[in-house]
């Protein structure tokens, strides 16, 4: 009885902070459509400051809010009785859509500075931010062709996931500092009378937009650090529990898991006996750390 109110208060504990990290990344977004629309000179596609806007806009809200949701859906326990592979497909495709926002949000700043005469990745900002888009968008083909096409053998699979996950959970506090640094910038080129160091209304939301990028950060990064909010083996999956706890007496996970988050023992093929060795990899592997 008194594991089972753990259990359940720390489900109620992860509820909580789910719904924390997705009412602040909501509250990014609309921020940040808040401060183009109302501060700025709205949204379009014509070369003008206007197409700049989309530029903050799509990487709050893909780069930052999207790429934090994806990181954390295989932990969510009423998935655990889905099929791995469709969470897989689930979290590939969040990921394929932030990258999307990510390539549109980098390439209306470049048509921007094209058409204004500015020059091009001098600041940065723009150094970070187009080599996180890069090794994002390498992330996302390896995670294709390692985790989700059935090609690799389990050994490799094995091998990469904590490389996987370290890289992952990387570009993601990369992509919100570099965010940092760019709302910053624009703020101290945009501002002019008065000046950003007179703390504007157009100022004061924009530091909260940068404040509600570090706290959903924090969370995010947080929930996957815990290894009992981990998603069970596969064949413990099937059960839906709210939080599954790790057994007394074992060393926990210390790994922080992004992106594909998969137990080893998920790393399955059509046979029984590769099913049983994925398992044998999945007891071997899961106490790894980074």
């Amino acid at each position: 009885a008194a594991h089972g109110a753990r259990k359940m208060e720390d489900y109620r504990r992860f509820l909580a902070l789910l719904a924390s990290a997705v009412l602040v990344g909501l509250a990014s977004v609309i921020i940040s459509f808040v401060w183009v629309l109302h501060y700025r000179e709205g949204l379009s596609w014509d070369g003008s400051s206007a197409e700049f806007n989309w530029h903050p806009v799509l990487i709050v809200m893909g780069f930052v809010f999207l790429q934090g949701i994806a990181i954390i859906v295989y932990r969510l326990p009423w998935t655990w009785k889905c099929s791995k592979l469709l969470m897989k497909f689930i979290h590939a495709g969040l990921n394929t859509t932030a990258l999307i926002l990510a390539i549109v949000a980098v390439v209306a700043a470049f048509d921007f500075h094209n058409t204004m005469n500015t020059p091009n990745m001098y600041s940065l900002h723009s150094w970070i931010g187009l080599i996180v888009v890069i090794f994002y968008a390498l992330q996302l083909f390896f995670g294709f062709a390692v985790f989700l096409l059935p090609f690799a053998p389990v050994r490799l699979r094995a091998a990469l996931m904590p490389i996987h996950v370290y890289s992952g959970l990387t570009l993601f506090g990369t992509v919100i500092a570099t965010a940092l640094m760019g709302i910053t910038e624009k703020l101290i080129f945009g501002l002019q009378s008065p000046g950003y160091s007179e703390s504007p209304p157009e100022a004061i939301l924009v530091n909260c937009l940068g404040l509600l990028l570090v706290i959903f950060g924090l969370i995010v990064l947080w929930m996957v650090s815990r290894a009992h909010w981990k998603r069970p083996p596969e064949g413990n999956a099937k059960i839906l529990t709210p939080i599954g706890a790790t057994p007394e007496g074992t060393e926990v996970e210390s790994t922080m898991t992004n992106s594909i988050n998969a137990d080893k023992s998920d790393l399955s093929s059509n046979t029984e006996a590769d099913r049983k060795q994925n398992i044998k990899f999945d007891e071997s592997e899961q106490r790894s750390t980074m």
